[in-house]
């Protein structure tokens, strides 16, 4: 009895994907993290920012929308890996107007050198400080960034948390795009050692023709707490922080959405919220 000739991996959509642009698709929003920073700068210090810093950039997306949104904003993305500030070149920074691309500065370095000028807006996103993975570490890191701001500066992180988090082989899958031409993203909880908080997580895409690219992005990580990192915010030298908090709205859920300060937050088996340190 002839074999069943396989499918070849050659022709399947796993083979041919572009990781960068599918973690773009899925994990990020440059247009919402633009109007996030002018919010929470706004409510610090009453005016808006122009000047933004970021840190760990990637792909620049956020960078590349801030100097979009105005004229007069210049954008400095910091980021160690050549591949991926290479990708946003061709495919973030491409996108541009002429004049735009001259107002965004690239850095392939560490994260804690001082050598930029002061950011009205500094933003770390996607946890990407976690790496960070002792305290010494993570306030040398914040003591950098507050030399990094301008005097009238905040620095924006999100967190996450809830006891999903910490579930091994946990995975939240999510359909971003429909169709043949659509995929599916899944973020793992690879593992975690709850002696250490080290934790491991991995992002993977499920295509439609039954082909997978498996931990197309891998992450070791320290899993900090809101209380631990706003501690180290403080200890650091910044004068205060503020917890951002996803609205939602019973009544209407129309209403839902936006971000705001807050205290205290119902338990979640899984959250995210925004950590805003003001200088």
């Amino acid at each position: 009895m002839a074999k069943r000739k396989s499918k070849s991996s050659k022709n399947d959509r796993a083979s041919t994907a572009d990781k960068f642009d599918l973690y773009q698709q899925s994990v990020q929003t440059p247009d919402h993290e633009v109007e996030f920073f002018e919010q929470a700068y706004r409510e610090a210090y009453k005016r808006k920012p122009y000047r933004l810093r970021e840190d760990f950039c990637g792909t620049f997306a956020v960078c590349c929308e801030w100097v979009a949104s105005s004229p007069r904003r210049t954008a400095v993305g910091v980021d160690l890996c050549s591949e991926t500030l290479q990708w946003g070149r061709e495919h973030n920074l491409a996108k541009l107007k002429p004049k735009q691309q001259q107002r965004v500065t690239l850095l392939e370095q560490d994260v804690r050198a001082k050598n930029t000028e002061p950011a009205d807006v500094l933003a770390a996103q996607n946890f990407s400080f976690w790496i960070f993975k002792t305290r010494p570490e993570v306030v040398e890191y914040f003591k950098v960034a507050h030399s990094n701001l301008s005097d009238q500066g905040i620095m924006v992180m999100d967190m996450m948390g809830g006891g999903e988090c910490f579930a091994e082989d946990h995975t939240d899958k999510r359909t971003i795009k429909k169709g043949k031409k659509g995929f599916k993203y899944h973020w793992t909880q690879e593992s975690f050692n709850p002696i250490t908080a080290d934790a491991h997580f991995s992002i993977s895409f499920k295509f439609p023709d039954g082909s997978r690219l498996k931990r197309a992005f891998e992450y070791q990580w320290r899993f900090w707490t809101v209380p631990e990192v706003r501690e180290m915010l403080d200890e650091a030298g910044f004068r205060e922080s503020h917890v951002y908090w996803e609205r939602e709205n019973e009544e209407d859920p129309e209403l839902d959405g936006g971000w705001y300060r807050c205290g205290s937050a119902d338990s979640d088996p899984s959250w995210i919220c925004y950590i805003v340190a003001i200088k």
